[in-house]
């Protein structure tokens, strides 16, 4: 295993880690030596110690996957030649602004755990690659699926009407490509917990990696929730995304309590 490691206990500031009292806060983000390329009080989690160094091939490479698949949201689209074109154009924004807001909170999560961890081994790598695959393979049928959905809530005259079988279909892949994302992120996690010792972890880091491949294995159940309606009621099953912000939520209330606690006890 090869990874990047300070050995500085830095903890960071995360406003949703972040304690009723600002004072403790302050208290527990001064009480430790930050690393240069970063300023105090703009460090980015206050529980969690970054072990990433200097920015990798692979998270460079990771960072032009993604940029690509950001480019391939609207390399289809051609410069509009007169106003209609210009005002379909137009009506594209809110899709592309759901998926591209998709593919940064995708980018956000592996930049997050790069930074946490700096696992560099072949496994990491493997499970980075896959990731990298299965982003750049589902942008098209991300796309088409907000696409419709928007042309259906606007009633556009050219929006396109799918069969119920093909309608069960596209849910279908979309559920499969969202599950296959956070699988691999509680695989990466996982990982990462089984190297604790390695790492270094203190209490409150092990809890707060318990906690992430808890909220990777909720995502994967809500899209399999979404297959399944996708199977007998294609139109329920955009639907049941929706659940991610109460269930993350309520998650991140209860298990962030235990990781304030473990931190106040160093």
């Amino acid at each position: 295993m090869s990874r990047r490691h300070d050995r500085s206990p830095h903890k960071a500031h995360d406003p949703a880690h972040s304690t009723a009292d600002p004072e403790h806060d302050a208290a527990i983000a001064t009480s430790h030596p930050m690393p240069s390329e970063h300023r105090k009080g703009l460090l980015p989690e206050l529980y969690f110690r970054w072990r990433g160094g200097e920015i990798t091939r692979l998270e460079a490479f990771c960072d032009v996957v993604f940029g690509f698949a950001l480019t391939l949201l609207v390399v289809s689209l051609e410069v509009p030649r007169n106003y209609e074109e210009l005002m379909a154009a137009m009506r594209g924004f809110v899709p592309f602004a759901v998926c591209f807001a998709q593919l940064i909170m995708i980018w956000r999560a592996h930049y997050i755990f790069s930074r946490r961890y700096g696992l560099e081994d072949s496994y990491t790598m493997v499970l980075n690659v896959v990731l990298l695959f299965v982003v750049l393979f589902y942008v098209y049928p991300l796309k088409f699926v907000f696409t419709l959905l928007f042309q259906q809530l606007t009633r556009a005259a050219n929006s396109a009407d799918l069969s119920m079988w093909q309608a069960t279909v596209v849910m279908r892949i979309y559920a499969a490509g969202f599950a296959a994302v956070f699988v691999l992120f509680g695989l990466m996690y996982l990982h990462a917990y089984k190297l604790r010792r390695q790492l270094e972890l203190d209490a409150a880091e092990v809890q707060e990696t318990r906690n992430a491949i808890q909220e990777n294995v909720l995502m994967v159940a809500i899209a399999l929730l979404s297959f399944s309606f996708a199977i007998w009621y294609p139109a329920l099953a955009g639907w049941t995304y929706a659940l991610i912000g109460p269930v993350l939520t309520v998650h991140g209330t209860i298990f962030g309590k235990r990781v304030r606690l473990l931190a106040a006890a160093r």
